[in-house]
This record gives C-alpha cells, structure tokens and sequence, in this order.
C-alpha cells in the first residue's frame, strides 16, 4: 500500500489550493484528488515519516536540500530517475502545458511502482 503527500519546498503557495490548470488536467485523467488540499512545505520531519522523498526537477532537490540536508537513507530521488532519464519533469508553472507534465509524472511514477518496495 502506498501512501502519497504533495508538498512544496518554497513558501510560495503555501495555503493555496490546487492550481485550477491542474485540476483541470487531473481531471480530464479521471485522477481522484482531494478538492480541499492546500500548499504546505515540506519539512525536516517528513524524512522519518516516508519511505521515499520525489523531487521533480533539479532545482527542487537543490532547494530540498537546504530543508532537508542529509539523506542517509537514500530516500531522496529525480521522479525521471525511475525511467533511467537524467532529466527533470516539463514544468507546466513556466510553460502551461500541464498534459506534458502528466504524462511525465505518469511515467516516472509508473516506473516507480515497478521497482519493490
């Protein structure tokens, strides 16, 4: 059984709902998401509560990092790493194309979950 949180590594949008563009995408997937959910930033805590800790692109490990500086656990991963791509999940929050990010998501995470536990 798995167990997902999303969270932030900026204060940015912390307390913002779901970007209406991705709820909009997730959606149009059939995604089940909890309407309510709100931003809220990662935390030191949080490397004891999961098994693993997935950053989407470069820039968010490297900000991760300064929340969460030691990894001796190997919990840390690049979501593309699953799928043997050294490169960083499409960034709709730049670009607006949301479906490029799904399908990236969809894959690293497929490629994920294909890996045991």
């Amino acid at each position: 059984m798995y167990y997902v949180e999303s969270a932030a590594v900026s204060t940015e949008e912390i307390g913002n709902p779901i970007y209406p563009p991705a709820k909009r995408c997730l959606t149009n997937h059939g995604v089940v998401f909890d309407a309510g959910k709100r931003a809220r930033q990662i935390t030191p805590e949080d490397y004891d509560r999961f098994d693993r800790i997935i950053c989407m692109d470069s820039s968010n490990l490297r900000w991760l990092r300064r929340i969460i500086p030691d990894d001796p656990q190997k919990k840390v991963h690049l979501l593309m790493s699953y799928t043997g791509q050294g490169r960083d999940v499409a960034d709709p929050w730049y670009t607006g194309d949301f479906e490029t990010a799904f399908q990236d998501i969809l894959e690293g995470c497929e490629a994920m979950l294909r890996l045991p536990l």
